[in-house]
Parts: structure tokens; sequence; C-alpha cells
């Protein structure tokens, strides 16, 4: 299992990730993974960056049949 300090030097490394990558990286489960990122949020210490959905076909999550699985979230330092 990886620490948070093991999560922070690859996110240093490669700029920005998303849970999954970090997960499968680290050889992490998810969930631990994603509280991980949560309490570096909380401290100020990681960010959240959300993807624009700028190439969507629809233009609205609403009507899409994907929902928002086209969405992606990504972490970074601060």
């Amino acid at each position: 299992m990886a620490s948070m300090i093991e999560v922070r030097d690859l996110l240093a490394l490669q700029g920005r990730m998303e849970a999954k990558q970090l997960s499968l990286s680290l050889h992490t489960p998810q969930p631990l993974i994603d509280a991980m990122l949560e309490r570096m949020e909380a401290m100020g210490r990681a960010q959240r960056i959300q993807e624009d959905a700028d190439g969507c076909l629809t233009g609205s999550c609403k009507s899409c049949p994907e929902g928002k699985a086209c969405l992606k979230e990504w972490w970074a330092l601060r």
C-alpha cells in the first residue's frame, strides 16, 4: 500500500493524474487513493481539476447516453 508521500511524489513527477491512474501505478485500492487525495485537498496540498466537456457531441450530459462518464477528474499538486 502506498503512503500519502508516495502519492505526492508521483503527482510531482507526472504533473497531473486521475485517481485511477494513481491507484494502478501505486498498487493501492482506489478508495484509499481517493481518501488520501481528499485529505491532501483539505490540507491545501492538492487540487482537483475538472476536465471541460468541449469534445461533447450532444452539448449536454442530460441527453447523452454516456451520462457523465466522459468527464474526467484530474489531480495535481498546488
